[in-house]
Formats: C-alpha cells, structure tokens, sequence
C-alpha cells in the first residue's frame, strides 16, 4: 500500500499541513482508522522530516472497553518508541454539569485536551478524519439546512494559535527572526476512503480495537452512516461520498474568498454601540445580494448571533422605519431611516429618526420638544438673526433628519476653538441618564449641523442674511 503513504503524503504537501521539523502528536484512539493514520506517518515521518509522538484522550464512555482502548495505544506507541500523551475525563459527569449532550462535551473535552498538549508538547496535531467522514458532515450539514459554509465540512487545517517566534519583535528595525509558529490540527487522511485503511492495515498485519458504540443507529451519523451513505450509493451514485467531499472542497474555497470580501467591506458599514450594532443600509444596498446576505451574517455573528437563512432575509426586506424582526438569543433588528439597529429585547431604547423638511416643522416626542426651519432669503426686512441658529443655505438642498445624538459622534460649538463629543459637551452642562441619551440632533448626511441647547455647528453657519433658520418652540409637547 504504498501508493495510499504517497497519495497522504501529496495531500500533506499539497495543503500545507507538516513541514520539517515539526513536533507531531498523532491522535489514536484505537480504532481502525487512527491506527492506521499512526501508521501511515511512521512510514512518511523519515520523508516528511517531523518528529512523532502518540496523544490519546479517554472519554470514560464505556467502562473497561475505554480503559482497554487506552492500553492498546499505549502499548502501540511503546512498540513503535514514541511518546504518549494521555488524559482520562469523564465525559457524562461534565455534560451533566454543563447542560451539554454526550457528545458536545466529549468534543469539548477532547479539544481541551487537544489545545493543552499544542501549547506544551507539540505544535501540530493529526486526526484521522477521511473523506467518508468528510462526506457524512456535508449531507448531515446540507439536511440540517446549512449554507456554504456549512457545506465546506471539514477544514484540512485548523489554527488553534499563532505563538510568536523568541526572537521576532514587531517594531521597525527588529532583528529578523523566525517565522511566528502555528498550533495546528490538520486531517491529512480527507482524501482517503475507510476502506483504503481497513485494505491497508490489513495488508500489514496490524490489529485495532472496535468501538462499539459505532454500531449504535440512536446516533444520527451513525444512521448516515450506515444506513443513508449505502442506500445512496446503491441507488443514486456509487461515487457520492467522493462528490460529498468535492462539494466541501469547493464550499471551502468560496468562503475562503467571502471571508476576505467581507474583511473588507464591513467595517465601512458596521458599528457598535453600547447596546448593540448599527449597520448601514445605503452602502450595503450598493452590494450585490450574495455579499448583502453575508455582510448581514457576519455582523450578526460578532454580536454572537448565529443567524439561519429565514432571518437574513427578513432583515434584508426591512424596507420603513420602525420595521423589526426578531433574531435569536432575544436580539431584534430595527429600521431607523437608512440604519438598520440590533439590540437586545427587553433593553431600553433611546433611539429616534425622523426626516426633517426645510422649511418644516416636527414634533420629537422622545425629546419633549418640537423643531422649526424657515428658509430666510434676506428679503425679511431689518431683521437679524442669531449665528448660532442660522445654517448656511447650500446644506439646505440635501436631506436633513432630526435624531438622537450617537456614541462617538462630536460637534464644534460656537464658543469653542475646535469640535469636542458630544457626550463631553453635554456632561459638561449636568445633562444625564435617558434624558442625555435621548438628546436631540440635527443631522445632513454624516455631519452634525445643529445640537439642541448649543445651536449650529460653528462651520457651518451663515455668514450673510440668507440662510436657515433652526428654532427650538417654546411650547413643548406633552
């Protein structure tokens, strides 16, 4: 079987996975398919140049079997002369304390387990997961609805962390140092079927251990496994599991290349605030809808949402103020002019948009206030107007809305030798609580021309008799 050693080798090449020198624990549990993986890269470990040692956690699932499953691979990787790293936790007394399914805690655990050994005992960490395996996650994903993303399966590499090099220093003029090292697991066995790997250990006399528990149809892979994989290959395709895995291939490369579209286009987009996430619509409707889906996702996501296909698209077709659709984990989504608002239900919300017409006259209930503009074009008699409240009328001809004032955002008073935050402005004058928050602005585009109590934005006051006039009424609305 040395053609599946070479074929392995290729496919570590070809992904980047082993290089020289690398410390390798090879992940056995004892079955068939991490025994031959152990024995695969003893046959490969002189030609790869990597140095080799055995890991192997013990989940406590099935009493003694487990306890014998962990003798064998360590008299397996005493045989051989390497190293074992070991580590035995009950798995179904954690997921009990944590609420968590049997199998989402034993993959916690593992991983746990995984990331300790990475950061003492070696930098890379094989699995032995192969393109059946691959196949299984793809048609488990697509039945459970996932996107492209999902369809990509298992990555052939997974970075648990950068740890930077000794001797390499960030600044200018460093002394050039070795590349930052990366704590990997990688699956170099995705290309190569389970029954190549039965053939194989067969072919060199080498025994395993039986899992039992692989045979259990409560199991949902299990049943993919042994009952909807055969029945597809019988009747649909023999070669399904191969064009499963070829999906994954190519969902990976799209979201490798989504990935950095979204890198670069969100933060034009996105905010945060302190109640949540502002994202603009403007912008994102200038994308085409396949990034417009995932802009929406991704930001989503970094609020810690893990939104499904249905949600994406109720947010997209939010097209009035005050549309809101509800997202998971008690977050909803609210259209505020040309913003769309995550927050969190339940959570008290300071904020308001309204348009404002020139001339006009709106009433801001959240303020406790109404707003006057008149166009003033000189021919008012001898009368004057105060700078402060006079706007110069060139910023008439655009879109003016009247708003709450946002985190982040200044303004230049007229007393004032430069702009100063807001937030600044107004503690400086006693202003506090739901009343500060609710403070109102007026807002052309992205610029801040009036605030409420400071009148106009320095620059942007009328130097002759034409302008508008921004009045605060006296009467207030109850």
């Amino acid at each position: 079987m040395e053609r599946l050693a070479q074929s392995v080798a290729a496919y570590i090449r070809k992904y980047d996975l082993l290089r020289p020198g690398d410390r390798v624990g090879i992940a056995v549990s004892g079955g068939a398919d991490s025994v031959a993986l152990l024995r695969l890269m003893l046959e490969l470990r002189d030609e790869l140049g990597i140095v080799l040692s055995v890991v192997h956690f013990n989940h406590q699932l099935r009493g003694t079997d487990s306890d014998s499953d962990e003798q064998f691979v360590r008299e397996l990787a005493e045989t051989r002369g390497l190293e074992i790293i070991a580590e035995s936790r009950d798995v179904k007394t954690v997921a009990a304390e944590k609420k968590l399914s049997v199998e989402a805690a034993a993959r916690e655990l593992r991983y746990e387990f995984f990331r300790c050994a990475l950061q003492s005992s070696v930098n890379r960490i094989v699995t032995a997961h192969t393109l059946d395996d691959q196949a299984e996650t793809v048609l488990l994903k697509l039945a459970r609805g996932a996107g492209t993303r999902g369809l990509a399966g298992i990555y052939p590499k997974k970075v648990v962390s950068r740890q930077p090099s000794p001797t390499s220093k960030s600044k200018a003029g460093a002394i050039p140092g070795p590349a930052a090292k990366e704590e990997t697991i990688v699956r170099p066995l995705l290309r190569s079927r389970r029954s190549q790997l039965r053939e194989y250990l067969a072919e060199i006399g080498q025994t395993w251990r039986e899992d039992a528990s692989n045979q259990d149809l409560r199991h949902t892979r299990n049943r993919v496994r042994r009952e909807i994989l055969p029945r597809l290959e019988q009747e649909v395709n023999p070669g399904v599991c191969e064009v499963l895995a070829e999906t994954a291939e190519i969902a990976r490369v799209e979201e490798e290349y989504w990935a950095d579209e979204i890198s670069r286009s969100l933060p034009r987009l996105w905010s945060e605030d302190g109640s949540g996430g502002i994202l603009k619509v403007g912008p994102l409707e200038s994308f085409p809808l396949a990034l417009r889906r995932r802009l929406v996702k991704a930001a989503a996501e970094i609020l810690g949402m893990a939104l499904q296909f249905r949600h994406v698209e109720e947010i997209l077709d939010q097209q009035s103020d005050g549309n809101t659709s509800a997202l998971p984990g008690q977050w909803v989504v609210t259209r505020h002019g040309d913003e769309l608002r995550f927050r969190k239900m339940g959570e008290p919300s300071s904020d308001y948009q309204y348009e404002l017409s020139v001339p006009g006259k709106i009433t801001i209930a959240e303020a406790g206030i109404a707003v006057e503009t008149l166009v003033i074009n000189g021919n008012s008699g001898t009368q004057t107007y105060n700078p402060q409240h006079f706007v110069d009328s060139r910023l008439a001809q655009h879109k003016w809305v009247v708003r709450n004032w946002r985190a982040g955002e200044r303004f230049w008073p007229a007393h004032t030798k430069e702009p100063k935050k807001i937030k600044e402005l107004l503690q400086d004058r006693h202003i506090t609580g739901d009343e500060k928050q609710r403070w109102p602005v007026i807002a052309c585009g992205d610029e801040i021309l009036w605030l409420r109590g400071f009148g106009v934005r320095r620059d942007f006051q009328a130097n002759g008799s034409e302008g508008v006039l921004i009045r605060e009424l006296k009467e207030r609305q109850k």
